[in-house]
């Protein structure tokens, strides 16, 4: 596990957010259970279409409005204009075909009752599900270096890690354009990490975890694998659904990356190695060597 005295940057975990439902609102928690798959309850649910394909703001971006909360095995769902949902998570189906980008698994559907809310709010027929127990799902190995990285249904990776400093660099320069500045929540990263410098993110091999407070030795490491491409979604914002262009076109100004052929990335995609969990909190020390080409 990691050696605090090697650690070239160091931080602290400033926001702990959970997606429970693809591509609507998160929840920000003060703590949360580190899985194989991810955060606990992140990205467990999705939305998809007749077809069995997975719909998200991008399409419809009223989604962000629709905001879930968990408490003992109930996600209670809630949205404008519309009266609260209760949906008990351990649903069994019927099973059913989706796909999330080039992935298909089984899901297991919601009930209709359920489905009917969700399809009422969003204005399209759509069906709530959740992965089927048998069924998994990883990450790209080629990211990876090998290693099976299960995740449910994120884009394509279990966690997701964002700096504070690379949201206050990137609301400076709206500022300077006569833009608005944005939240972190806007990038619908898990860890939001405070302390760091701006896009530290890009540069360090693995973010560790201090887990238990000051001195202990219990210590969760995350490899940073990938960069996050980004499309219009942090263009949205997260209280209105309203959606401008102002964030990606500041983005495209500076945030080009090689690693990807040139897409503008924001962000770092982390997977969970094996045998690594415990839980996370809100305080935690971060730290991470950086890397040198």
């Amino acid at each position: 596990m990691a050696n605090s005295d090697f650690f070239d940057v160091t931080g602290h975990i400033g926001q702990l957010w959970v997606f429970p439902i693809k591509s609507c609102a998160g929840i920000a928690v003060q703590s949360a259970r580190l899985l194989a798959t991810g955060l606990e309850h992140d990205r467990a649910f999705m939305l998809v279409d007749g077809r069995g394909e997975f719909i998200s703001q991008r399409e419809i971006a009223r989604m962000v409005l629709v905001q879930p909360a968990i408490a003992d095995g109930v996600m209670t769902v809630t949205a404008p204009g519309m009266d609260p949902l209760q949906v008990d998570m351990a649903f069994s189906g019927p099973e059913r075909a989706v796909r999330v980008w080039d992935d298909q698994v089984t899901g297991l559907q919601a009930p209709d009752a359920v489905n009917a809310w969700f399809s009422a709010f969003l204005q399209t027929e759509c069906t709530l599900v959740r992965m089927a127990p048998q069924a998994l799902r990883l990450a790209s190995k080629k990211w990876t270096g090998g290693a099976d990285a299960p995740t449910q249904f994120a884009d394509g990776f279990p966690v997701l890690v964002v700096s504070q400093a690379s949201v206050n660099e990137l609301n400076e320069r709206l500022r300077q354009a006569g833009d608005a500045p944005v939240v972190a929540e806007r990038f619908r990263a898990n860890i939001i990490v405070e302390g760091f410098q701006s896009h530290d993110e890009d540069r360090i091999e693995s973010l560790s975890v201090q887990q238990g407070g000051p001195g202990s030795q219990q210590w969760a490491d995350l490899p940073l694998v990938k960069p996050c491409a980004r499309c219009p979604i942090p263009d949205i914002d997260p209280a209105t659904a309203a959606s401008g262009t102002s964030v990606t076109d500041t983005l495209q100004t500076y945030r080009h990356d090689e690693r990807l052929d040139g897409a503008v990335t924001f962000g770092m995609n982390a997977y969970v190695p094996a045998g690594t969990g415990g839980v996370l909190r809100v305080g935690d020390a971060v730290g991470g060597a950086l890397q040198f080409d």
